[in-house]
């Protein structure tokens, strides 16, 4: 091989190690960039109520701040299935501190939904606060990430959906595992029983696993604690509550 040929052979690795170099960097960190600012300014639409606020009085030692939302344990509402990539809620862990309220959006398909509008709901699964399983996917790296923090989840931790319908629903973490692609029982309305009745009102989270890998899934289980209405005030996880 001449030095001719050894030296085009050398500038065209180096040229494929820059666009590799080029594509790592919009993948892992440009899409997340992109994805934050539109996952924010979807948040930003949603036509939410504002929380109510509790003004100071004269004389007392409480100052002014959001009013607690009273929990209630009776029949929640539940919104219609909307149509596909509908933005109808969005999702607040209090256990990822600094990470943002996320939306979620009716589909899980990356092209429409989780690539560019954040979480997915797997259509047909329930709605929040309905009886079965509200089941929700989302990336664990790149494009904004939403679960990139689902590992740090605890048993007892609160998972709080706000619906367009201006409803809370706290849910509470109950279980982890990790399981194949395949396993399509952990989205069942009763998780990984297929065919059972379900008599809960649940929510799981599902992405990839281990990072950056698609070879496993991430899975967690949660149950309905609680729910209110926005106009009520806002939940106690939300400000520092258990």
């Amino acid at each position: 091989m001449t030095y001719g040929v050894i030296g085009v052979v050398g500038e065209l690795l180096i040229t494929l190690g820059v666009l590799l170099f080029a594509f790592l960097v919009w993948q892992l960190w440009w899409t997340d960039v992109i994805g934050n600012r539109a996952q924010a300014e979807i948040v930003r639409e949603l036509p939410f109520e504002p929380v109510p606020t509790a003004t100071a009085t004269a004389g007392a030692d409480a100052p002014a701040g959001p009013v607690i939302a009273p929990p209630r344990r009776d029949e929640p509402p539940v919104m219609a299935e909307p149509p596909h990539a509908t933005t109808f809620a969005t999702i607040q862990v209090p256990r990822w501190a600094g990470e943002p309220e996320r939306p979620i959006s009716q589909g899980t398909d990356r092209a429409t939904v989780l690539d560019v509008l954040g979480i997915g709901h797997y259509e047909g699964t329930a709605m929040p606060g309905g009886v079965g399983n509200f089941a929700v996917a989302g990336h664990r790296t790149t494009f904004a990430k939403p679960f990139n923090r689902i590992a740090e989840l605890q048993v007892g931790d609160p998972l709080v959906i706000r619906t367009t319908d201006n409803i809370w629903y706290v849910y509470r973490v109950t279980s982890t595992e990790i399981v194949r692609p395949s396993n399509v029982g952990v989205i069942a309305p009763v998780p990984n029983q297929p065919g059972a009745v379900p008599t809960e009102r649940m929510i799981t989270l599902t992405t990839c696993h281990p990072m950056f890998s698609a070879r496993e899934r991430y899975i967690v289980h949660g149950v309905l604690d609680y729910w209110a209405p926005v106009a009520d005030g806002i939940p106690a996880e939300l400000v520092g509550g258990a």
